[in-house]
Order: structure tokens, then C-alpha cells, then sequence
């Protein structure tokens, strides 16, 4: 089962966020990505499976001496599987134009027409 989880870390500096997602990409588990969100790009998003979200706030807190806070722990959906949710399309065949056939009308000249 994957997890989605949500930790909000005070950072000031790019070198501050790119060593929170350091951190939080060798926590214990099987990570599949790390991201960082909001407005100031203050939270970390982890994905994974097996991820321990206590484990990883408390080295967070070690780490930047400031309060981690665990916002969410949520299952994570894929959105693969919501894509192939959707019902396949029909094929749809284009009928062929119908025929069109140029006739003159038969006739016949075999009359006299002198007299």
C-alpha cells in the first residue's frame, strides 16, 4: 500500500530544502518520490511504501532543529489507475458515400426523321 505523506518544515534557503529531500529520500521504506509543496515550499511529500512518517519527522527535527509537524498520512493514488478506470472507446467506422450513377436516357435512332 502506498502512502502519501505530508510533513511541514520550516526552511529559509535552497540548501535547506535540498537537504530535507536528502533526508526524506533515505528513510527507511521504499521511497518513489519526494517532492516539496506549498507556498513557500515548505512541506515535504514523500511517497512510498512501508515509509515510517514518525521516524522521518523525528530526523527531520533532529536535523534542522525546528518543529516538523506531520500534516497528513494518506493512502496514494495512482493515476494510472484512475485513466484506465475509463470505458474504451468504440470504434467508429465512416459509412461509405453512397453511388452515384450518371444515365442518359436510351434512344433510339433507327427512325427516319425527313419525313
Amino acid at each position: 500500500m502506498k502512502q502519501k505523506i505530508v510533513i511541514q518544515v520550516p526552511m529559509h534557503c535552497e540548501k535547506c530544502r535540498s537537504k530535507a529531500l536528502k533526508i526524506a529520500s533515505v528513510a527507511k521504506g521504499q521511497v518513489n518520490s519526494v517532492a516539496l509543496e506549498g507556498d513557500d515550499r515548505d512541506r515535504v511529500v514523500v511517497i512510498g511504501e512501508h515509509v515510517d512518517s514518525v521516524s522521518l519527522a523525528k530526523v527531520l527535527r533532529k536535523k534542522f532543529k525546528v518543529q516538523a509537524t506531520i500534516v497528513s498520512v494518506e493512502e496514494a493514488k495512482d493515476k494510472k489507475k484512475e485513466e484506465e478506470k475509463k470505458p474504451p472507446e468504440l470504434p467508429w467506422y465512416p459509412y461509405p458515400y453512397p453511388p452515384y450513377v450518371v444515365s442518359e436516357p436510351y434512344c433510339d435512332a433507327t427512325y427516319c426523321t425527313v419525313m
